[in-house]
């Protein structure tokens, strides 16, 4: 219901809710909340008990929508088409701003300067006071490669053509295009020269096997194929390696003839490495290595755009100072002419410190940020806006943060508030959740299990709920009485990955080792740039799992092979009809279970597929059976379920029960075998990549951040099963910043003190009794307070 106004109350004043009524978006089940505008509002709850699909999917998604209606239609076009969520009533919606973790693209060409216009800035900087003069921006852009034209063009009727020279200077290498590195392939990976061609000298795959590729070099005419490679000319050499493109007829079909080496490049060294198939991505993990640009000194720049200087610095000088630095040298700068300028880039600058990102260089490529990094450099952009009134919604800001560093966060979520704005968090931390003016509470599972709305009020009313969430927000882990003692150690030594000042340390193993320190002080660089290759390491990072909504937890961690195989088996049938992306697959929907409508310029409109039901599978698959089921039956089950299914009786199946068995440890038991990757939350994937790498041989876990979007409740459960993989006999490294996990660790090594280059040292390594009773280091003093000493 509206409010009336009071007498004395303009009626514009009442709007001050935002109403969600019957949100029935993924797993909500009809939820409907009342939101203060111009509050701090904190929504908590399990890992995937709803709070992204009602924060993100339903009331940011509404909004963005609603202002991309307000665009002509042929603007539309060029936007991306948003379909109405799920939901009944949406009241009161002011425009929203989406913070996530999404990473930022692995572009090779992006960097923190081009993600957040600072290299933008510093371009116009530097072809305006630079000396020598160079040209205009663009000359310093190394995304902008030099071009020179000549030839005649004729202008309207004119029956002269007239002669016309084109000239554009760009600031790209021209010998690494602007990469910073150049690949070289490794010609024994490519062939084996004692071979003939005939003989089947290519080892590149898609080259071996007598089809077209080697044909093509079989047949073309330029060298004898049943001569070795080793014996071949110079010229025959250089005709098979570096041939320019050439049209000629093999087998009576028109082909292009090219070089091996320009061919491989186009083919496969184009592409993303993620997104090769797993035979290709080891070939070219194989054979190409990438060294530093010997031109440009990795800075991707031309010669031209690194002569240019202001007070002795080039550009990409400027761009590999610590931001930190770089603002004070741009402080320095008085400059009239460019006044304006210097007050925007300066404010650019400092945004980056107040963050806590002070630490970055603008040339580091994007793809390396963690994704709490990337969602604080993606927050740069809005905290000088004078816009009020806006709707910001922050994925779990405080990922990758140090105790010490949530405080500063905490003030920057309550600065946007101050200027007006709606502030909406989904936080497990209990620091953030403390600051809330108002708290929503999802649950009381996770899955199915949630989707409800368990409590909504202030946070005293949360702690006397009786909520999960109510129940273990003042929990507190406590230190451990005894320790375990190492049986081995990691040795490295003279670490200088980013920021590491030539560390020197033993990592024990066969313990749980907690490796901690504020955001930037080298964690990530000691743990993954340093360990020796040979370790035996298994690592499981914060990298995205790549996968379309055709892709699941059970295509993803190889569950599906045991499955299809036993269902086949016990049909005397073959395994792909048990696929739906392949035989199985139902004919109407092609396996994906939905039809997709495109309606041009209106939001397309998916339905369920009315011949299959949504099963994805043909009718005649789901008549085959195994252990009283179908394949879609077997889909839809949750993974504790399935866990007992595969265990016993006549669908007894080894191999899924142990990776059902892994899932179930990481505390996924209630994902759904087929619900499609794309549905899955951050934490979520996390865990999923953690259960599928359980099986690993290697005898070392790196974990980086595991209690990514993990609740409270869920913690406990995380430490049980780092110290089952421990007393497994594993060794444990973990890279975070959660107090309970560093109380639980049998070993701490602390990085800083600060970040950047005040850090990149060990201050602390010993057990965390020790670290809480010495109290020198940052991580000492929180850690005393969170454990009550």
């Amino acid at each position: 219901m509206s409010k009336v106004p009071a007498p004395s109350q303009h009626a514009a004043d009442s709007h001050d809710l935002i109403r969600v009524h019957g949100a029935r978006e993924n797993n909500l089940k009809d939820v409907s909340v009342e939101l203060p505008k111009r509050r701090l509002t904190v929504f908590t709850g399990v890992s995937g008990s709803g709070k992204s699909s009602l924060v993100f999917d339903t009331i940011a998604a509404e909004s963005q929508r609603l202002i991309n209606e307000t665009y002509s239609a042929f603007v539309q076009g060029f936007m991306p088409t948003l379909a109405r969520p799920e939901v009944d009533v949406l009241d009161g919606l002011t425009t929203a701003i989406s913070v996530d973790q999404q990473r930022m693209g692995a572009d090779p060409r992006s960097t923190v300067g081009t993600a957040t216009d600072a290299n933008a800035m510093l371009r116009i900087l530097f072809s305006r006071l630079g000396k020598p003069y160079v040209g205009p921006p663009g000359a310093f852009a190394f995304n902008v490669p030099s071009v020179s034209a000549a030839g005649a063009i004729k202008v309207g009727g004119a029956k002269k053509a007239q002669k016309v020279t084109f000239n554009k200077v760009g600031g790209m290498c021209p010998r690494c295009e602007g990469r910073g590195a150049v690949s070289d392939l490794d010609l024994g990976q490519l062939y084996d020269d004692t071979k003939s061609i005939n003989d089947g000298a290519f080892t590149v795959p898609g080259y071996t096997g007598g089809g077209w590729n080697s044909r093509l070099y079989a047949e073309s005419g330029f060298f004898d194929p049943d001569k070795p490679i080793l014996k071949f000319t110079k010229k025959e050499l250089h005709d098979l390696l570096h041939h320019e493109p050439v049209r000629m007829k093999i087998a009576g079909i028109n082909m292009t003839y090219e070089g091996l080496i320009p061919r491989i490049q186009k083919s496969m060294l184009a592409k993303d490495k993620e997104a090769m198939q797993p035979h290709i991505r080891a070939f070219v993990e194989r054979a190409v290595t990438f060294t530093t640009c010997p031109d440009c000194d990795g800075t991707r720049l031309a010669e031209h755009a690194r002569q240019a200087r202001i007070k002795k610095l080039n550009i990409a000088d400027a761009c590999a100072m610590q931001i930190s630095d770089l603002a004070d040298w741009v402080r320095g700068l008085k400059e009239p002419s460019v006044a304006p300028l210097l007050t925007a880039l300066q404010q650019t600058l400092d945004s980056f410190t107040e963050i806590g990102l002070g630490y970055l260089s603008l040339d580091r490529p994007a793809g390396t940020l963690s994704g709490g990094e990337a969602q604080r450099v993606k927050m740069i952009r809005h905290l000088g806006s004078s816009l009020t009134d806006v709707t910001y919604v922050f994925d779990e800001p405080t990922i990758g943060l140090h105790p010490h560093d949530i405080q500063r966060m905490n003030e920057l979520l309550l600065r946007l508030r101050d200027k007006g704005n709606t502030v909406l968090v989904v936080e497990h931390k209990p620091e953030v959740i403390a600051i809330a003016d108002h708290v929503v509470d999802l649950g009381p599972g996770a899955g199915t299990g949630g989707g409800t709305v368990c409590y909504e009020g202030t946070v005293e009313g949360l702690r006397d709920s009786g909520t999960i969430t109510g129940r273990h927000l003042g929990d507190r882990a406590s230190l451990k009485d005894t320790v375990r003692k190492a049986t081995g150690t990691l040795e490295i030594r003279g670490a200088r990955t980013h920021n590491l000042q030539d560390v020197d340390v033993d990592l024990p193993l066969g313990v749980l080792c907690v490796v901690t320190g504020v955001a930037g002080s080298g964690k990530s660089s000691l743990v993954h740039g340093s360990i020796p290759a040979d370790a035996g390491v298994v690592a499981v990072d914060q990298s995205p799992i790549r996968g379309s909504r055709r892709s699941n937890p059970a295509t993803y961690t190889g569950l599906l092979d045991p499955i299809r195989s036993a269902f086949a088996k016990a049909n005397g049938v073959k395994p792909a009809l048990f696929s739906a992306n392949s035989e199985g697959a139902c004919p109407t929907c092609n396996g994906a279970g939905v039809v997709y409508t495109d309606l041009g310029m209106m939001a397309g409109v998916s339905s369920t597929c009315e011949d299959c039901e949504g099963k994805r599978f043909d009718a005649s698959v789901l008549e085959y059976r195994f252990g009283g089921r179908d394949i879609s039956e077997v889909l839809a089950m949750p993974v504790a379920e399935a866990e007992e299914f595969f265990a016993a009786g006549e669908a007894r199946t080894p191999a899924a029960h142990r990776i059902l068995t892994r899932l179930a440890d990481v505390g996924l038991g209630y994902l759904t075998l087929g619900q499609p990757l794309t549905t899955l939350s951050g934490g979520e994937r996390q865990r999923l990549k953690l259960a599928t790498h359980m099986g690993d041989k290697g005898g070392v876990y790196v974990l980086d951040e595991p209690t990514a979007g993990l609740h409270l409740a869920d913690v406990e459960q995380l430490l049980g099963l780092l110290d089952r993989l421990v007393d497994a006999g594993k060794s444990v490294i973990v890279v975070e910043h959660h107090q309970a996990v560093m109380a639980h660790a049998d070993w701490i090594v602390d990085l800083g003190p600060g970040a950047g280059h005040d850090g990149g040292r060990i201050v602390f390594e010993g057990t965390p009794a020790d670290l809480v009773a010495a109290r020198t280091t940052l991580t000492g003093k929180h850690l005393a307070t969170y454990v009550g000493k």
